[in-house]
């Protein structure tokens, strides 16, 4: 859908939500001259997660109101780790572990941003083309000269660390230093001079802004976005299952889907603003829809429906859909794959019945109602099937006399009971 872009970036990152601060002179250069700016990616994992995607819609903004971005995966900080934000050290990745997960990052990434537009292209550059090949003592005389420990002990992210019981180490306290380096080599190499990232980056923002200064004397800025969290108080983007990923394999669609599905309506607005480019008007409509008819969760469907398709694409959010209209029992499972079913129904009691008990005529679907649990005798399971409430890989089942055989299994591993509308149990086939 075209989105009408506002003129103003900063006025659309502020009704949006997505700015925190920024430093004096930052709007007004942004209102007067097309601007490269960048943000830095931490390749700790080979998968970007849902709280990236907030910066990542920051850099989406600023291309779609005539910027230049430039996303900067960090493959030569991410051999150091960063301690904004964390209270312990990170464990260190070797070279091509990060090599592995900055490949990653850069699909995903394209998933977002037009690497083609001819008049303002998005970029994807790697810090360790400038950090591999730097002389400890050049950058200790040229960059490391410009820093006095004082500064440095006075910024947040180090303050924490000194202050906890794990302490710093040289190697995160040298991170400021580089990732200031990084902002520097940008600005040389493609004119940079907008640093932007999560509030907890300020400090090192701040420190690549005073070296720019003090080596180029030239002025570059810096502008934060919030750290989101739930309206409970709770990290966005864990659940009980873990971290959700924008990598398919780590996260399913489906699950995807089901993440921001579920968000509560203290959320689901403020959370469309941030993560899609619907317009006011559009935001307003959904609003009034929370207030008036909450049931109907139309804020969070058009939010599940919005993400999903910018991350895993149309054939993506298609299987979500279908996934989650089979999870309420309102399709049926033709075209659905094992892995699928398992994927779906992961978090619904399960039981496993031998393969063999369901070969030559199989395995009575009243003893595996109670195999499964459904109902604890026979006789209730009879009467549930003589009143219409079980329902097998989402058919009604007809008969008490009804068998299931390995006919019944997808793929020959699973089958689907149903009990009502949402009772469920997932059947696993299995080798004796």
């Amino acid at each position: 859908m075209e989105v009408k872009i506002a003129e103003n970036l900063v006025e659309e990152l502020r009704w949006r939500g997505l700015l925190k601060d920024m430093t004096e002179g930052a709007e007004e250069a942004l209102a007067k001259q097309k601007v490269t700016g960048y943000i830095g990616f931490d390749p700790t994992a080979d998968s970007l997660h849902v709280g990236s995607l907030l910066p990542i819609m920051v850099l989406v903004h600023l291309q779609r109101h005539g910027h230049s971005p430039i996303a900067l995966a960090g493959g030569g900080t991410g051999l150091i780790g960063d301690p904004s934000g964390k209270t312990k050290e990170r464990q260190l990745l070797t070279e091509d572990q990060l090599q592995h997960n900055v490949e990653g990052i850069k699909a995903q990434l394209t998933h977002f941003l037009d690497f083609e537009r001819p008049e303002n292209p998005a970029r994807l550059v790697n810090n360790a083309d400038w950090l591999r090949p730097i002389n400890l003592l050049d950058f200790l005389r040229d960059t490391g000269k410009h820093f006095t420990v004082n500064y440095m002990l006075a910024k947040d992210s180090v303050r924490t660390r000194l202050e906890s019981e794990e302490g710093i180490s040289f190697t995160e306290f040298s991170y400021m230093l580089l990732q200031s380096y990084d902002f520097l080599q940008l600005y040389e190499r493609y004119g940079c001079t907008l640093q932007m990232g999560g509030s907890d980056q300020w400090g090192n923002i701040t420190a690549g802004i005073m070296l720019i200064r003090k080596v180029a004397d030239a002025q570059a800025h810096g502008a934060v976005v919030p750290l989101v969290t739930t309206s409970a108080g709770t990290k966005f983007g864990k659940t009980e299952a873990g971290t959700v990923w924008l990598d398919s394999k780590r996260t399913s669609p489906y699950r995807f889907y089901q993440f921001w599905l579920n968000t509560t309506d203290d959320d689901a607005i403020r959370y469309l603003k941030y993560f899609t480019l619907l317009s006011r008007e559009e935001i307003a409509e959904y609003e009034h829809a929370v207030e008036t008819e909450p049931h109907l969760r139309a804020a969070q469907t058009r939010l599940a429906e919005e993400v999903t398709r910018a991350v895993h694409g149309e054939d993506g959010l298609a299987r979500a859909q279908a996934a989650t209209e089979v999870l309420f029992g309102n399709r049926e499972l033709d075209g659905m794959s094992a892995d699928d079913l398992v994927d779906i129904f992961a978090e619904v009691p399960s039981c496993a019945v031998p393969r063999a008990d369901l070969e030559g005529e199989g395995l009575s679907v009243v003893d595996l109602g109670v195999t499964c649990g459904l109902d604890r005798s026979k006789k209730q399971v009879r009467n549930l099937i003589e009143s219409g409430g079980l329902y097998m890989n989402n058919h009604r089942v007809d008969s008490t006399d009804q068998m299931c055989t390995l006919a019944d299994a997808i793929e020959g591993r699973v089958i689907v009971l149903r009990k009502g509308r949402k009772q469920y149990s997932l059947v696993r086939v299995e080798e004796a």
